[in-house]
């Protein structure tokens, strides 16, 4: 009872002050804190504008989407400071248990209040910004689903009246900022999306990446790692080959662990071995030797020089990607082997793809009979990942047709968009992410479903510069531009059948095995 009474007494029932903070200085703390994401500051001061003029906390819940390492918790951090308020942080990634938000009964032994109330109790006061960490990664068991407890905390028309299990008494959290950072919607509870604004964080671009690194991850690692300026030098070369060869990623994690890496082996040279003269140059001899050889370098797996391969573009909750799609012919009958973890709907896409090619075989010059003696063997790399969506269909048709035709495909060309049975473009999303993944690979040439033009004309021109997109409605467009000689006028034969023997041959064979069975039965 006396620790029930005290968490109760601890709590800011009282109404806070209204809300004071200045538009101007939430824009510069946000430019102080964060490079580029140019849309994201806008409409955080668009939300930020909405509430100090309407002078309505109510319904205030923002859900920050991107990547691992775009800055999503350090964004929700800058908006606790540009409003001038207390911050607390909790993470619901794994949680299974609905009592970690809602509390326990007090029937139990050493029940405690839930998260929310907890945070109250900690930021002591009724007004501040909360931030749920990983809402995209809840889980559910026998102990409950934490994302139906967290619907009475994010839904406005509820939380006023926000009741814990512990305290058992309502408690008003309508003037909370509730801020949810995710790496994809794809798992968020439709009822809990509804109650959030998105907002998506994309990638950085490589040019990106080298002013953050030199002005926030550099600093901050050499005062992390009791270091100055004074002692370690960059040049700007160096900073980008780490980037683009040591830490090729959506965000700037590993870019900063590196960092973290150098650092630390540079301190221990100092203080065992000081050098005659400051400040140390990392040059690439020095890299190779803190860091060891890189991880990412440019090499022929990500060439589609040899028929039946195509470059696709894919989009996951940790950034674009790269998709290489490999094709094979063995003589068979026509069947089809999928490897690679191929989800359900990237295999319906291999299918349409498959029947597309075959179905318009004549007016391609293309021998129908060359499905009758062939399998074919379809492998995306990296097998062990597994991979879905219907985005890879274009690329399917184009690996597909590549082998049976033996042409190989036009060089630095990516693409991405569904495929119809029709063969219809359709459009894909995660433009932007994609777009910066080709960027990642020195792609200059990207085919996309010209119904996505308009995320297309988003995009900024740091990220689409030096790439040609050529926007297409029909897979014939696709081919044309991935095979611009138009080798479909040569005709493609049919592959031989496997050598079959003879009727005659074959009771010739068994009637001799026949004799020679009797006759060592006789033997015998």
């Amino acid at each position: 009872t006396r620790t029930y009474l005290e968490i109760i007494s601890d709590l800011p029932w009282k109404d806070p002050k209204p809300e004071n903070f200045s538009i101007d200085s939430a824009r510069r703390i946000l430019e102080r804190d964060h490079y580029g994401m140019r849309d994201v500051k806008d409409r955080i001061l668009e939300f930020l504008a909405v509430r100090k003029k309407k002078q309505d906390t109510k319904g205030s819940i923002i859900c920050l989407v991107g990547p691992p390492g775009v800055g999503k918790t350090s964004v929700g951090v800058s908006i606790a400071r540009a409003l001038k308020k207390e911050y607390f942080r909790f993470s619901v990634g794994g949680m299974n248990d609905e009592s970690e938000v809602k509390g326990h009964r007090r029937t139990y032994i050493g029940a405690m209040p839930g998260k929310i109330i907890q945070g109250l109790r900690i930021t002591k006061t009724k007004n501040p910004v909360f931030l749920i960490d990983e809402i995209d990664k809840m889980g559910i068991s026998y102990q409950g689903d934490p994302a139906s407890a967290l619907l009475e905390v994010l839904d406005p028309e509820q939380n006023s009246t926000f009741r814990d299990t512990y305290l058992d008494v309502p408690f008003d959290l309508s003037q909370v900022l509730f801020i949810t950072t995710a790496n994809t919607l794809e798992t968020i509870p439709r009822p809990l999306l509804d109650r959030m604004e998105v907002i998506e964080l994309s990638g950085y671009t490589s040019d990106e990446k080298l002013a953050i690194g030199r002005k926030y991850l550099v600093p901050k690692s050499l005062e992390k790692h009791g270091l100055t300026k004074g002692e370690v030098k960059y040049s700007t070369a160096i900073l980008r080959k780490i980037a683009d060869e040591y830490a090729r990623e959506a965000g700037v994690r590993n870019y900063e662990k590196s960092l973290h890496k150098i650092h630390r082996k540079i301190a221990l040279r100092l203080i065992e071995s000081p050098p005659e003269s400051l400040p140390i140059v990392v040059d690439e001899s020095m890299l190779v030797e803190l860091l060891g050889e890189p991880i990412f370098v440019e090499d022929e797996i990500l060439k589609a020089d040899r028929p039946g391969m195509a470059i696709g573009l894919a989009w996951t909750s940790m950034g674009g990607d790269t998709l290489i799609i490999e094709a094979q012919n063995t003589a068979g009958k026509g069947e089809i082997k999928l490897t690679g973890q191929l989800g359900d709907v990237m295999q319906e896409s291999v299918s349409i793809a498959y029947t597309w090619v075959k179905a318009h075989a004549g007016e391609r010059n293309i021998d129908p009979a060359w499905f009758e003696h062939n399998a074919v063997h379809l492998h995306v790399p990296e097998g062990a990942t597994p991979k879905d969506g219907p985005s890879a269909g274009i690329t399917m048709t184009v690996a597909l047709y590549s082998l049976v035709t033996g042409q190989v495909m036009a060089p630095n060309l990516a693409m991405t968009g569904e495929l119809t049975l029709k063969g219809k473009v359709m459009p894909i999303g995660g433009l932007k992410e994609k777009v910066l993944a080709a960027r990642r690979n020195k792609i200059t040439d990207i085919i996309i479903p010209k119904f996505n033009k308009r995320d297309l004309d988003k995009l900024d021109e740091t990220v689409t510069k030096g790439i040609t997109f050529h926007q297409v409605g029909t897979i014939e467009e696709v081919l044309a531009i991935a095979f611009p000689c138009d080798a479909t006028r040569k005709r493609v034969e049919a592959a031989p059948p496997l050598p079959t023997a003879k009727s005659e041959e074959i009771a010739a064979i068994s009637a001799a095995v026949a004799e020679a069975v009797k006759g060592a039965i006789g033997g015998r």
